[in-house]
């Protein structure tokens, strides 16, 4: 697998589009980082370490939905495996008019775009949601 993160955000994406209430993927750390994000802006209900039928650590994602459609509409991965992408504190993308949340790996942790500006730090810009 050459983008476990993309692999994890595939994976909640289609799980959200059968309306299923939880997902289980492989468990790292980075992973485990995102999902604090997510679960701290509310698109998810949290997530718990698990291990798979082989024994392997794995992360179970319990899903978000309102009136029955799913809490995330748009989760895209902004840098991949072939194309980096870094921005500074200045540059960082605001979704929807700010009403989406850019997740952005800087040297303080993984973080949203609001808390990276609120600490003055750019860095990786992994993923979006709205």
């Amino acid at each position: 697998m050459n983008d476990p993160l993309g692999d994890m955000l595939t994976r909640i994406r289609n799980a959200q589009m059968r309306g299923k209430s939880t997902v289980i993927t492989p468990a790292s750390k980075l992973r485990a980082w995102v999902l604090d994000v997510l679960v701290d802006e509310g698109y998810i209900r949290g997530y718990e370490k698990v291990t798979d039928e082989k024994g392997h650590p794995a992360l179970e994602i319990s899903l978000k939905y309102h009136d029955g459609t799913p809490v995330i509409r748009e989760l895209k991965r902004v840098s991949k495996p072939g194309r980096r992408v870094y921005m500074g504190v200045k540059d960082l993308p605001q979704v929807r008019q700010g009403l989406g949340v850019s997740i952005v790996s800087t040297p303080k942790g993984v973080m949203s775009d609001a808390a990276a500006r609120s600490a003055n730090v750019g860095g990786e810009v992994l993923c979006t949601v709205f």
